[in-house]
C-alpha cells in the first residue's frame, strides 16, 4: 500500500509559485528544492512537487496541458472547518489566484476552491457528516 502521495504539477515561474503557496501558509522541503523544482508540504504524507515545465517534461512523453484552458487534474483537500475553506480561498485570491466557481453547501459537505497562478484547480471541502441516504 502507498504511504505518501506526491502530486506533480508543472509551473511556468517556480519562484512566483513558491511565493503564492507561501502566502497560503505552505512550507517547502529544501532537500528537494532547486532552480527547477520544489517539494511543497501539504501535510505529513501529502506533498506537491512544483516543477518547471522543462523539468516536468522529463517525466512524461505527453504534452503539458494548459491548465488555464483545460483541466488536467482537480486537487481536492479536506479542511478542518468551513471557515478554514473560506480563509484559504481568500488567501489564494489575495496572492493572485482566483475563485473558479461559487461556494457549494450540500449540508453534510461545504466546498469552495481556487485556481493557482498556473490555472491548476484546488478544491477545498469540509465534511461535517455522512451524506444523506437516498
Amino acid at each position: 500500500m502507498a504511504t505518501n502521495i506526491f502530486i506533480n504539477l508543472p509551473v511556468r515561474d517556480l519562484q512566483k509559485s513558491i511565493q503564492f503557496f507561501t502566502h497560503l501558509g505552505y512550507s517547502f522541503n529544501l532537500h528537494y528544492t532547486d532552480d527547477s523544482a520544489t517539494c511543497m508540504i501539504v501535510d505529513e504524507n501529502i506533498f506537491v512537487m512544483l516543477l518547471t515545465e522543462t523539468r516536468f517534461k522529463e517525466f512524461t512523453p505527453k504534452p503539458i496541458s494548459d491548465a488555464h484552458t483545460s483541466t488536467e487534474v482537480l486537487v481536492c483537500l479536506q479542511m478542518e472547518s468551513r471557515e478554514a475553506v473560506t480563509a484559504l480561498v481568500n488567501k489564494a485570491i489575495e496572492a493572485g489566484g482566483s475563485a473558479y466557481k461559487e461556494p457549494q453547501d450540500h449540508g453534510f459537505m461545504y466546498g469552495h476552491g481556487y485556481q493557482d497562478l498556473d490555472g491548476h484547480l484546488w478544491e477545498l471541502v469540509y465534511m461535517s457528516g455522512e451524506p444523506p441516504k437516498t
